[in-house]
């Protein structure tokens, strides 16, 4: 398994906090600590080749380093591995085998890994569809604290989609996820606030979601605000 995350771990923060100062240095640690097999180190080693971060960009190098990081088992490896098969990040798509390592990440626990596969399982992409084992990962997420599972429980739960519809439990998902910093969680808990007549606490919920959403999440809901009935939350479109 290589060193062990701990021994990892031990003053990489400090490292990567001089990297502003002195990247060149610091790099260089980095690439010798993880050549010399330090899974945590080969982690942000790919990280930064995918970034860009004191070096040029090359998602085949980074794809390579969180191969070996994840082949030396650690969980945060093993979920970006299934990206970059997942978005062909310095490597082919292949969704078959991003089902697999995002099966290994969740397997050890993680979260992000839970919710991944969890989403090729609810649309069926590199693995046969299931709803319900989808469900039952974005819960097992969701009660870890991954605030975008438990926007999709909450989701899961209003539609009746892989479990029992409870149109009662949904709206306290949405709002945990809100509440946890989620844009879509924030964006759903607003619709119900507003489908109760909380037009003012719903606009505040937008305004968040709407400093933090992804451009695709902003074209979506942009229409959606500028048809709205109440004056205020058309207002909202103009900070799109």
């Amino acid at each position: 398994m290589g060193r062990g995350v701990s021994a990892a771990g031990q003053n990489l923060q400090t490292l990567l906090l001089q990297l502003p100062g002195n990247p060149a240095a610091v790099m260089a640690e980095l690439e010798r600590r993880a050549q010399d097999g330090e899974v945590l180190a080969q982690f942000v080693l790919g990280q930064a080749c995918m970034e860009g971060r004191a070096r040029p960009v090359d998602t085949g190098a980074g794809m390579a380093w969180f191969e070996r990081s994840a082949n030396g088992g650690l969980p945060l490896a093993m979920n970006m591995l299934g990206r970059c098969h997942e978005l062909g990040q310095g490597t082919p798509v292949n969704l078959e085998l991003a089902a697999v390592w995002y099966r290994r990440a969740a397997d050890s626990g993680l979260d992000w890994g839970m919710y991944n596969l969890a989403n090729l399982l609810a649309t069926g992409r590199g693995i046969g569809k299931d709803e319900a084992a989808a469900y039952t990962l974005y819960r097992r997420a969701a009660e870890s604290g991954h605030a975008k599972s438990m926007n999709l429980v909450g989701r899961c739960l209003e539609e009746g989609t892989g479990v029992i519809a409870d149109p009662v439990a949904a709206p306290d998902w949405y709002r945990r996820s809100a509440e946890a910093g989620d844009f879509r969680g924030q964006a759903s808990h607003a619709s119900l606030l507003l489908a109760a007549g909380h037009i003012d606490e719903a606009a505040d919920w937008l305004r968040k979601a709407l400093a933090q959403g992804s451009p695709s999440f902003l074209a979506q809901i942009r229409p959606q605000l500028a048809v709205s009935p109440h004056p205020q939350i058309r207002a909202l479109v103009a900070s799109i």
